[in-house]
């Protein structure tokens, strides 16, 4: 036996060398508990110049806006939930998403009694109503339209082309909840292993933003913005890496993108399923197991974007909660005939909650990466014109506006994680992902963690955390086991 195994051998809570591969959700969740259990030889290696990932509040307007997660969804069973419901952080967010007018691009405003009716229809095609899906084999695209049009039948006529204009609304509203292109490749029986956690579901930050929680689980203080709590002196930022080598049974490297050698006993991997769908081949030395593999390129990860407009003063009539966009069939083809066609796919505009004057815009899919190759200028271009082709009133030039990148930028290529058909066709899913990489003692080496790893709160904060306490719990283990048996 090698001297470097026998040191690894004599390894405890207190000596083990801890890397965790990426400073969000996952990774914070990940460090902070492994401190609380008594581990002292902990490092997260970040990438981006800023902890907390696919969590970033910023400051914007009146206070601030989350470019990435933004509500806790749900509260019976929601981690997120669990460690604030007592300190007032969390608010129901005004039904905005429900009451929304349906304009259509000649500016005409649908009756809110047809209005009301087909997102009725609508909301009760969502399967988590349903028990069906457990024995239906198309997509989750195939099944909602199937839904949609028979509870259509069931009402007094509604003239088909706006039905058929909103049922396109709604599937690109949908596809958004999923990370979706669209609705076409989500898995239907697969959607059912999603869990929603009881309760409220758009729980809002009020003027904190989703940053607040991270700040919590790294007990940081709150009058001191840089403050990382617990984690100082645990964390390194603009450390990309390049290589991570879990060859043999000895310590592992990592090789930072600007060549510097970091060597641990374990690494937990926190990157996003974009980044291991595009760097694993050359990330990981030797070649990830073949079940590893597959899970990351059958699981998949979608493109959400978003739009903050600031104005001088609220932008919409007060009678207004917000719009979204239905397509007249003629306008949608002359759109598509231009280089405005990403358009398409902005479905519609809301208030944010504590910001009056902003306007918030969502964009999926294809169009969505084909608007984070724009200038803003462009950007704004086009959502101006929007404006313009569906509303009957003028809105004001706005001050500024931010868009978020999450696919260009290299440490994301995604916002979140949804199972696809094609993850039911390859057969695998978030528990190949999360199996751990032992060496035959048992030792975890290189671990995994993040949203894309849970099983049943994947895309979410409260998954990611999850995550990130279950392998902190794994070597928890492994080290008391061992104790145990010295």
């Amino acid at each position: 036996m090698s001297a470097a195994s026998l040191r690894l051998l004599g390894k405890t809570k207190q000596t083990a060398r801890i890397v965790i591969v990426g400073a969000g959700s996952a990774g914070i969740a990940a460090a902070t508990r492994l401190l609380d259990l008594g581990f002292r030889n902990v490092l997260l290696l970040e990438a981006e110049d800023r902890i907390g990932g696919r969590v970033h509040t910023i400051p914007f307007a009146d206070n601030v806006v989350d470019l990435g997660a933004q509500w806790c969804h749900g509260e019976k069973g929601n981690v997120v939930y669990e460690r604030v419901k007592d300190l007032n952080l969390l608010e129901a967010t005004e039904p905005h998403y429900e009451t929304y007018k349906c304009v259509r691009s000649n500016r005409e405003v649908l009756p809110e009694d047809i209005a009301d009716q087909l997102k009725t229809i609508a909301e009760n095609s969502i399967p988590d109503r349903q028990t069906e899906l457990l024995n239906f084999d198309g997509s989750l695209g195939d099944y909602i339209n199937l839904k949609y049009w028979k509870e259509l039948a069931k009402l007094p006529p509604i003239d088909r082309t706006i039905a058929e204009e909103f049922l396109e609304v709604f599937h690109k509203f949908e596809a958004s909840v999923e990370a979706a292109d669209h609705l076409f490749e989500v898995s239907g029986k697969g959607h059912l292993e999603y869990w929603l956690c009881e309760g409220e579901l758009l729980l809002n930050w009020r003027d904190k933003g989703y940053k607040r929680f991270l700040r919590l689980l790294m007990k940081a203080q709150e009058d001191q913005p840089d403050d990382l709590g617990i984690l100082k002196g645990h964390v390194l930022l603009n450390k990309r890496i390049a290589e991570i080598n879990w060859e043999g049974t000895e310590e592992l490297t990592l090789r930072c993108w600007n060549g510097e050698i970091i060597t641990a006993d374990h690494v937990i991997c926190t990157v996003s399923l974009g980044v291991l769908k595009e760097q694993h081949p050359k990330l990981f030395v030797p070649a990830l197991p073949a079940a590893k593999v597959r899970a990351i390129e059958g699981l998949k990860l979608g493109t959400v974007d978003k739009f903050f407009l600031e104005f001088e003063s609220p932008p919409l009539p007060n009678d207004w909660p917000g719009f979204g966009c239905l397509w007249l069939k003629k306008d949608l083809e002359e759109l598509r005939a231009s280089e405005l066609f990403w358009l398409e796919s902005v479905f519609g505009f809301y208030p944010v909650s504590k910001q009056p004057r902003i306007l918030q815009g969502w964009i999926i899919g294809p169009h969505a990466r084909h608007m984070e190759t724009l200038s803003e200028e462009k950007v704004l271009e086009g959502l101006l014109w929007l404006f313009g082709k569906f509303l009957p009133f003028a809105v004001a030039q706005p001050l500024r506006m931010l868009r978020t990148q999450w696919h260009a930028n290299p440490n994301f290529r995604g916002s979140y994680t949804f199972r696809s058909t094609y993850t039911d066709a390859l057969r695998t899913g978030a528990w190949d992902l999360e199996a751990p990489l032992q060496d035959v003692g048992g030792r975890p080496r290189l671990q995994f963690a993040g949203e894309s790893s849970h099983k049943h709160f994947y895309s979410t904060v409260h998954g990611a955390v999850e995550t990130g306490w279950r392998e902190a719990d794994r070597l928890h283990l492994y080290y008391r086991s061992r104790t145990a048996q010295l």
